[in-house]
């Protein structure tokens, strides 16, 4: 069974391993949406599809095709090991029990693929981290925060805020401010990659005023973060 990341959905920036992996499948699980966004590469094939919050159903149900025999593509967006399916695979594949060689395809993920369209504000250290307490309590994300915010590292924050999920951002934006000036560049990028997306370069100080939503990534910058001819920018350290 391959676990692929097919990117931010643009199909240009699909990786020619998931493309070749997904092609030598006969069995396609996915998020629909997903797989409608490599519907190119799933003619004659089987596709089993779900929506939000199902991930386990999804998961399960790749799992017994490939136990079945068939050879089985559970996609994710981005990258399958990052915030994908990749680790639920094998976590249910070892507490199950089931004999499924597992191989996982890399892809692009959101933070990648938003860094490219700000400009090179991953340059130097940084951290991911979600911001949706569905699955870890919002104590421990803002011990995360609160770490790398006085690490002075770059951050990029995934699932930033939806309609009923807003304090969680704004609790966010404080920690950052308590540690960095409100000049500290932000870049938002929302549905990247995609014929929908948009750009936002802003500060600390005003980032929450954009639109922000569950398919935006935001970059908040480090202390040596700077905009360089518009684009977001944190020095490696090789020019002087």
């Amino acid at each position: 069974m391959f676990v692929i990341g097919i990117g931010p959905g643009n199909p240009q920036d699909r990786t020619h391993r998931a493309e070749r992996a997904v092609s030598c499948c006969s069995t396609i699980v996915g998020y629909a949406p997903y797989v409608e966004s490599i519907a190119d590469l799933c003619e004659g094939k089987d596709t089993y599809t779900s929506g939000m919050m199902q991930e386990a159903d999804r998961c399960r149900m790749a799992l017994q095709k490939a136990v079945a025999g068939a050879t089985v593509a559970l996609v994710s967006s981005g990258d399958a090991g990052v915030y994908g399916m990749a680790g639920l695979a094998m976590e249910m594949a070892a507490a199950e029990n089931l004999s499924v060689e597992i191989e996982v395809v890399a892809g692009v993920s959101a933070a990648n693929a938003a860094a490219a369209q700000l400009g090179a504000p991953l340059m130097l250290d940084s951290a991911t981290i979600s911001l949706s307490d569905l699955l870890v309590p919002w104590e421990t994300i803002i011990t995360r925060l609160q770490a790398v915010a006085a690490a002075d590292m770059v951050v990029s924050l995934y699932n930033p805020r939806s309609k009923k999920r807003v304090r969680q951002l704004e609790e966010a934006a404080a920690i950052f401010r308590h540690y960095r000036p409100g000049t500290t560049p932000v870049g938002i990028v929302t549905a990247a990659g995609d014929k929908n997306q948009q750009v936002v370069y802003s500060d600390l100080e005003h980032f929450l005023d954009e639109e922000i939503g569950m398919r935006s990534l935001v970059i908040i910058g480090n202390s040596t973060t700077r905009l360089i001819d518009g684009r977001m920018v944190t020095p490696r350290g090789y020019y002087r």
